[in-house]
């Protein structure tokens, strides 16, 4: 059995099916965790949610910003962007079963590997957040998300504050904020401060900020953090911190890591990828 992360697909699911015949997939053998970003922005967003939902269980998914931005849009809690790209998704006859589907995805996994703990979240995670606490704090705006008022959590999932966890926070914006780090976070001060203005590289984080993998004194530091959201950044491989948003959409990679116990400790990790055709120019 192999484990396998993926990251950002944002509607390329020929780029998805190529990957997995790079790395021999199977679903009776293998389990694919994706990072989030299942859909948008590519031209096969329905493809992409039909071929994960035929692996069962064998595939084990996150919501990013996109794949909440399509349900909300589905609630006629936003409007589609120019550059989204859900139309026929959300036309389809089996939209109803696509977005049920999508619905029931997690927003953090926690998987132990060998002796290492590997968190996978789609963005990022606060520097006060143990990796138990982080699927806690997912697991609450899971139960809002699948809840009986759905529509209601859409409406007062949008804007950037609070932008400063605090174990007091309740109500919409408790889980704002919740949503915001594990879909959005890129920057944070050293005390989990979060920024949303930049989207730049290492080098570009703006004065006091900088990006949430290097905080001092972050809880999670112990563990393997798995993310994508973050295709400035590309393929980031560290003891603690592997980024996998590859810029697929955008003509880059579609990445999958190959993950196992390390004989001397931590993990093995083979990245494998495959060229994308670019489906929007970057900075569109």
């Amino acid at each position: 059995m192999a484990m396998y992360l993926i990251g950002d697909i944002q509607g390329c699911d020929s780029a998805l099916e190529q990957l997995t015949r790079l790395i021999d997939f199977s679903p009776s053998r293998d389990t694919l965790y994706l990072l989030g970003d299942l859909v948008n922005r590519g031209p096969e967003s329905a493809d992409v949610l039909r071929r994960l939902m035929r692996y069962g269980a064998s595939a084990r998914c996150l919501l990013g910003n996109h794949d909440l931005h399509l349900l909300a849009v589905s609630y006629g809690v936003r409007k589609p962007g120019k550059k989204d790209t859900l139309t026929d998704l959300l036309q389809a006859d089996d939209a109803p079963a696509l977005l049920h589907w999508l619905h029931h995805q997690k927003l953090a996994l926690l998987e132990k590997v060998g002796d290492t703990k590997l968190l996978m979240v789609h963005a990022g995670v606060l520097p006060a957040w143990t990796a138990t606490k982080t699927i806690a704090l997912a697991t609450e705006v899971e139960a809002a998300l699948q809840g009986p008022d759905a529509s209601g959590f859409f409406r007062q999932m949008y804007g950037n504050g609070p932008d400063t966890w605090d174990d007091s926070l309740q109500g919409a914006e408790r889980l704002r904020l919740i949503v915001n780090a594990l879909t959005r976070l890129r920057y944070c001060t050293p005390e989990g401060t979060m920024e949303f203005a930049h989207s730049g590289g290492l080098t570009e984080a703006p004065e006091g900020y900088v990006p949430w993998f290097d905080t001092p004194n972050r809880q999670t530091a112990g563990d393997v953090v798995a993310f994508g959201h973050w295709s400035t950044l590309g393929w980031l491989n560290r003891p603690d911190a592997f980024a996998l948003d590859s810029g697929c959409v955008w003509g880059g990679c579609l990445s999958a890591l190959r993950v196992a116990p390390a004989a001397s400790g931590g993990l093995d990790a083979e990245l494998l990828q495959v060229k994308c055709a670019q489906s929007q120019a970057p900075g569109d």
